[in-house]
């Protein structure tokens, strides 16, 4: 079974930004504990979305997760 996307990107993102930090310090920067990250970087979508937020702002991603629900205007919008 593959990793979901969304935790790939999360692993990946944090080791680009801060290549020195172990789980246990980059759970701290945003305030969650080492297990949940874990969980986040699997891609467990039971983790909230204001932890993964969290990690996003942490990461200078909060613009495109702000994007993520954003419909696209089409032309019959007025």
């Amino acid at each position: 079974e593959t990793k979901p996307k969304l935790g790939e990107d999360l692993l990946r993102s944090r080791k680009r930004k801060f290549p020195g930090d172990t789980q246990k310090a980059f759970a701290k920067r945003i305030g969650v504990g080492r297990a949940t990250l874990q969980r986040m970087e699997a891609g467990d979508l039971s983790v909230s979305m204001a932890k993964y937020l969290a990690a996003a702002r942490v990461l200078g991603l909060e613009a495109k997760f702000d994007d993520l629900l954003k419909a696209e205007m089409s032309l019959f919008d007025g």
